[in-house]
């Protein structure tokens, strides 16, 4: 039985002839030791037929394909010109290795060739991958490298490509950086309560909040010189006038001790860092509500920001999250608590990250097991639909919401919540709404676009006219003035003047009379003032 073997290279598909395998053995033993010797190799394994790619695109397209274990139409059709045809209700005489079981049950699938993928296989297209250079005609040197370096960064690529408004190693980053910002920022406030606490020890008492502690703290400095001056200042930072007066009546009789100037310098120095960490905590919140909308929108919309980011987090990504089951999503983040109860065979934990979800908290004692059983299922159907989806809506999460609403109700008052398939009929026709709405306002925008852009160039042309206007009336009126000159200055000229300009200007008056009639045109459009000016002028000549 005839055996062919299918090798895909950067460069195209191969297909070999591999006969008289009794020559170095049927074992992988005397293959891989008969790999480096090409004359051995070369007797047993001959090139039968080879396909080359037309393009980078064309190769990146195959091997995307291969990896997947999909047989395009260039791969089928160069397998069924070059092996031997069949004829129907007859076994084929011959097999055909390939490297990738999954390629190979595609394609005896499509079009019946027996495939084959063993470490026999392998052996011998490992051989083939070690001498394919001397197998091809015409390749010469280092075009089989570069091919596989192009073909190697084209594919990395593609499988690295990614949207970049849905980056959920962004979400996962924040959500660390949150954390540890929540932590430094209590530690540093209390070390500032403490430092300060020796200086003005009752405002501990007057102001609980950390961050308007630390500024206040910088603000007083020195309690000693605060007075009645510094009221409208810490009115501004505390938004609360008596307490503002109670903390100057508690500087004046405060027990505390003096610091020197070095010392007070340090700690407005450092409760400004601490100011800065705040404001900075609620920047990168803003931020983290933003970036879990567009890669999130649901999960955000169904249990909240935070919760959903560090669910995100704690599974690796989005797809992660996705792809686990529902059980596992409830108990994510309590798997010491699982393990442990499997080794001592005790309670298994009922929820883990989603506790911290107001659901679980609003629910009742006996109730918080089926809520949180409740919530993981919606939560995972969320995360499926905001890893899959092509387009970013709410309408799912927010529906979501809804059913954990009515579940709610359902334990503590025994109200019917309404159904799974009519909860995701009413959330996908909202879906279609919106992109409606989203279409819509694009088209009515470009329409406005296009009606400003024609109003504009309608005001740019009557401007235009305008102005034309206004210079026919600012050259005519300079016109009358001169005229004026020259019916003086012709009075004391004779007449032979004109008829010598008649003459030298002949060859441009049906210019001139041309400009004229232009004119006239023009001056018909212009109002009646224009006239009325004229005629005043022509009085004021005669």
């Amino acid at each position: 039985m005839a055996l062919y073997v299918l090798h895909e290279s950067s460069s195209g598909y191969a297909l070999f002839l591999a006969h008289g395998i009794d020559e170095i053995g049927q074992n992988t033993e005397a293959v891989r030791n008969s790999i480096t010797d090409l004359n051995r190799f070369g007797k047993v394994v001959k090139l039968a037929a080879f396909n080359p790619f037309e393009s980078a695109l064309d190769a990146l397209n195959q091997c995307n394909a291969v990896s997947e274990g999909q047989m395009t139409d260039e791969l089928r059709n160069f397998l069924e010109l070059s092996l031997p045809k069949v004829k129907e209700g007859k076994k084929a005489k011959f097999s055909l290795g390939v490297g990738e079981p999954k390629i190979g049950s595609h394609i005896f699938e499509e079009t019946k060739i027996p495939c084959q993928s063993n470490e026999f296989i392998s052996e011998i297209i490992r051989g083939i991958r070690f001498h394919f250079d001397r197998f091809i005609e015409n390749l010469k040197p280092g075009d089989l490298e570069k091919a596989q370096l192009g073909l190697a960064h084209s594919y990395s690529r593609a499988k690295v490509k990614f949207n970049v408004n849905r980056v959920d190693n962004m979400v996962i980053q924040a959500i660390f950086l949150l954390d540890t910002l929540d932590k430094d920022v209590n530690s540093f406030s209390m070390r500032v309560r403490e430092w300060y606490s020796w200086h003005f020890p009752e405002l501990v008492k007057i102001v609980n909040d950390n961050y308007l502690y630390a500024k206040i703290a910088k603000y007083i400095d020195d309690k000693s010189q605060l007075s009645e001056d510094k009221l409208e200042g810490l009115v501004d930072i505390l938004g609360d006038e008596d307490k503002a007066k109670e903390v100057i009546e508690a500087a004046k009789a405060s027990m505390g001790q003096d610091l020197s100037p070095v010392d007070l310098i340090n700690v407005k120095m450092f409760a400004q860092r601490v100011m800065d960490l705040a404001e900075y905590r609620k920047k990168l919140y803003d931020y983290l509500v933003s970036k879990m909308s567009d890669i999130a929108p649901n999960l955000a919309a169904l249990i909240g920001e935070v919760v959903g980011a560090r669910l995100i987090s704690h599974a690796g990504s989005l797809t992660n999250l996705a792809k686990c089951p529902s059980s596992t999503l409830q108990i994510l983040g309590a798997e010491k608590a699982l393990f442990r109860a499997l080794k001592t065979k005790g309670n298994t934990p009922k929820y883990g990250l989603i506790f911290h979800s107001s659901f679980i908290g609003r629910a009742s004692a006996k109730n918080k097991g089926r809520m949180a059983r409740y919530l993981a299922n919606k939560c995972s159907i969320a995360s499926r639909i905001d890893c899959f989806a092509e387009s970013s809506t709410t309408s799912f999460g927010d529906k979501l919401r809804e059913q954990v609403e009515e579940r709610l109700d359902f334990y503590d008052k025994g109200v019917a919540p309404r159904k799974n398939i009519d909860m995701m009929k009413s959330a996908i026709e909202n879906a279609a709404s919106q992109e409606m709405d989203v279409d819509k306002a694009s088209e009515t925008a470009s329409k406005k676009s296009k009606k400003k852009k024609s109003k504009d160039n309608d005001d740019a042309k009557a401007d235009d006219k305008e102005n034309d206007v206004i210079n026919v009336d600012g050259a005519e009126a300079k016109s009358g003035k001169k005229k004026n000159k020259r019916s003086l200055e012709e009075e004391s000229v004779p007449t032979t003047n004109g008829k010598e300009n008649g003459t030298t200007n002949g060859e441009n008056g049906t210019e001139k009379k041309k400009k004229k009639k232009s004119k006239d045109v023009e001056m018909e459009d212009v109002p009646a003032v224009t006239e009325s000016k004229k005629k005043k002028k022509k009085k004021s000549t005669e």
